[in-house]
């Protein structure tokens, strides 16, 4: 039975892709899918990235229409950059509970209470807090992006560890609003040392979204692509891996002879799982649910998203 099952669904997959290939050309689309999506997204994306590489995608494609799979906030980026395509994501649902962390009111009460600092936020935010921004960045430009700005204090929101992280990586006084993401979060200390315990020979690679107290545990620190790059490129055969486990597709894809443990069951991010196979053609099919950010909130957060795309 379990074989017939598995069969069954190796089929509807196939037909699927299928649709999802012919509606590609009928609606002039391009697929974006974060390195978090599941295997099934990121196989028959178009692009695979991080935030930063998909946000340049976004801002220079010529496909009429953008299927972002990601989360909510990089939809609206991506619409930010892209104001006159259309822009879909296969489950609005899929949210970022970090981007809820830090809201509007509550950053004007800080940039008040500290006129002459700049605001620098993570992409991973709200469109509306991208207008409040001076430059947004990600974490693989972070330290260049807090570099490049003409001010000695720094606002950042909303990521408290990434801002530690940053803080370590610059002169610049940094005043760090409270969030976190709830996935990276979960790695502790005892997990680390236990997975090291268990691989001895394995190098542990470490998001900076991950605990302080985590990441000064890291052979290798870094965003996303670094830490694919770093892999990829590395003589070790086998690492302990500190980040969101949909990494897991380009690793394997990248070194198929290295071999790669998650350092806990608990990286998996539930929004960035929520996209599927079934509902990337469906969005497409009915293209819906579409993107929408008010012209006045565009206006504003596209300045600072531009800004980040022009550091080098």
């Amino acid at each position: 039975m379990e074989a017939l099952a598995l069969e069954r669904k190796a089929e509807m997959n196939r037909e699927l892709k299928e649709r999802l290939f012919q509606l590609k050309k009928e609606r002039n689309a391009i697929i974006l899918a974060h390195y978090y999506q599941r295997d099934e997204i990121q196989e028959v994306a178009d692009f695979r990235g991080d935030s930063f590489l998909l946000a340049q995608k976004a801002a220079s494609t010529d496909a009429e229409t953008i299927v972002f799979c990601g989360v909510h906030f990089m939809g609206e980026s991506a619409k930010i950059l892209a104001p006159d395509k259309t822009v879909l994501i296969p489950d609005e649902r899929a949210g970022c509970p970090m981007a809820d962390m830090v809201n509007v009111d509550g950053l004007r009460k800080l940039k008040a209470q500290h006129p002459n600092a700049k605001v620098v936020t993570y992409i991973n935010s709200s469109a509306e807090i991208k207008a409040e921004t001076d430059i947004c960045c990600t974490s693989s430009n972070a330290v260049k992006v807090i570099n490049s700005v003409d001010a000695d204090e720094i606002i950042w929101v909303p990521d408290k560890n990434l801002g530690h992280y940053v803080q370590q990586h610059t002169d610049k006084k940094l005043i760090i609003w409270e969030g976190y993401c709830n996935t990276h979060d979960m790695l502790t200390v005892k997990d680390v040392v236990e997975m090291k315990a268990k691989y001895p020979n394995a190098e542990f690679v470490v998001h900076p979204e991950c605990r302080p107290e985590v990441v000064e545990m890291g052979d290798f620190v870094g965003s996303t692509t670094a830490i694919l790059d770093h892999c990829k490129n590395s003589p070790a055969q086998e690492f302990i891996v500190g980040t969101e486990d949909g990494t897991g597709y380009q690793l394997r894809k990248d070194s198929p002879d290295k071999t790669f443990h998650f350092a806990t069951k608990f990286l998996v991010c539930p929004n960035m799982k929520v996209n599927n196979l079934k509902k990337l053609v469906k969005c497409l099919e009915t293209m819906q649910p579409q993107i929408y950010v008010p012209p006045v909130v565009a206006d504003k957060a596209r300045l600072s998203l531009e800004r980040m795309l022009q550091v080098k």
